[in-house]
């Protein structure tokens, strides 16, 4: 599987896909707020991709927010800064991070969240 941009799971962020996304109650979402130029983030792209090879039929739809040039949108969800993931539920938060890049807590957040925690 390619790491590129089309792949189901992983597309750039829209309000329409934020909104659809929220109005499925059982959508598990992962949003990724990124920037090109962050070593974090590249880091943290790696480690999420290899979640996704691991598991290739997640239903956990990946949108990325683009850290230098949808500033609304990282402010609406308080991201502090790129590397920010935000894992949803519908429209109920499950789980907020900055900056981690361990495999196992990454890891671990995707799988409880389809699990059901």
């Amino acid at each position: 599987m390619n790491n590129t941009m089309d792949n189901t799971y992983k597309m750039p962020f829209t309000e329409q896909a934020w909104k659809e996304a929220q109005m499925q109650a059982d959508q598990i979402t992962l949003i990724v707020v990124h920037a090109d130029w962050c070593p974090t983030c590249r880091a943290q792209n790696k480690v999420i991709n290899a979640y996704f090879q691991d598991n290739p039929h997640s239903k956990i739809k990946q949108l990325i927010i683009d850290f230098d040039t949808q500033k609304e949108w990282v402010t609406y969800f308080k991201a502090p800064r790129q590397s920010t993931l935000l894992l949803y539920k519908g429209d109920q938060q499950l789980w907020f991070s900055v900056a981690e890049t361990r495999r196992n807590k990454i890891f671990q957040a995707l799988s409880s969240a389809e699990s059901g925690m």
